[in-house]
């Protein structure tokens, strides 16, 4: 922000406009209305820091989408949660990185090895979405156990087709099956060149078997099988015990300050945010 104050709470006058500006003169992206507002959150308590304020920028409602415009938001640090597409952008942190990995770089460790052995027991099935009975059992217990107490816990199926689908992408749902029993959905989104994964959940109770480290697993695996470049994980937040985990993928990159730089770069970069 840059210090500007709006009557209007959705009307961004600070690094959002400047960003649209930005994209516009870029040719990566295409179209975009000339006319085109960014819209920012007002302050709320941040889900991660909640001694920080936290604010959100996201695109209008209404603005026109598909798989290709989407995967150029993707390349400048947005995600989507349904239908929403967005960014933080917060007054006094800078925590939240986006993260990419160039999957044909990628070589598995020996305790990720570990895991991926562990887990070839399952059968996989790619379908383009779902919200029968079995998922959404699994879909709670999962929110239940992980974010209990949290604006996420009590879902019902509506809610978790409006989290996890868009009209305007290519998203699958990824279902991994034990002996026929449902233990893990990977929800990806296919555009150009990359997959971007939107949310996996799986059965609290298989915890030896690390399922959402083998669903990132699968999805490199899967994006290599495309011949795409990219796997895009959303944000990583290394304070966070529920997101630190990203970093064990390298050679996982950053996006910091308009460029994608590799992730030890990142780090070193942004201001006080290994404290």
């Amino acid at each position: 922000m840059n210090g500007e104050e709006s009557a209007d709470p959705r009307i961004l006058l600070g690094d959002g406009a400047d960003f649209i500006t930005e994209m516009q003169g870029d040719d990566l992206f295409r179209q975009v209305p000339e006319e085109t507002t960014l819209l920012l959150s007002p302050l709320h308590e941040c889900g991660y820091f909640p001694e920080r304020p936290a604010a959100t920028l996201f695109l209008p409602p209404g603005f026109p989408l598909d798989a290709g415009l989407f995967r150029d938001f993707l390349t400048r640090g947005f995600r989507r949660s349904g239908k929403h597409v967005y960014r933080p952008s917060c007054p006094e942190c800078e925590r939240c990185l986006p993260v990419r990995l160039p999957v044909a770089a990628f070589v598995r460790s020996r305790s990720l090895a570990r895991v991926w052995r562990r887990n070839r027991d399952l059968e996989v099935r790619e379908i383009e979405g779902s919200d029968d009975p079995e998922t959404f059992a699994l879909y709670r217990r999962y929110l239940a156990v992980r974010h209990g107490g949290g604006p996420m816990a009590d879902p019902d199926p509506g809610s978790m087709v409006e989290h996890l689908t868009c009209s305007w992408g290519v998203t699958r749902f990824v279902e991994f099956r034990l002996e026929g029993r449902l233990v893990m959905v990977a929800v990806i989104d296919k555009v150009p060149g990359a997959l971007s994964s939107v949310y996996t959940f799986f059965d609290p109770g298989e915890q030896s078997r690390s399922l959402g480290t083998y669903g990132i697993l699968w999805s490199i695996e899967a994006a290599r099988q495309r011949g795409d470049r990219w796997l895009y994980l959303g944000y990583w937040i290394p304070q966070s015990p529920k997101m630190r985990y990203k970093a064990r993928f390298q050679p996982l990159e950053g996006y910091w300050q308009g460029e994608w730089v590799p992730l030890a770069s990142a780090k070193s970069r942004l201001p006080g945010s290994m404290d």
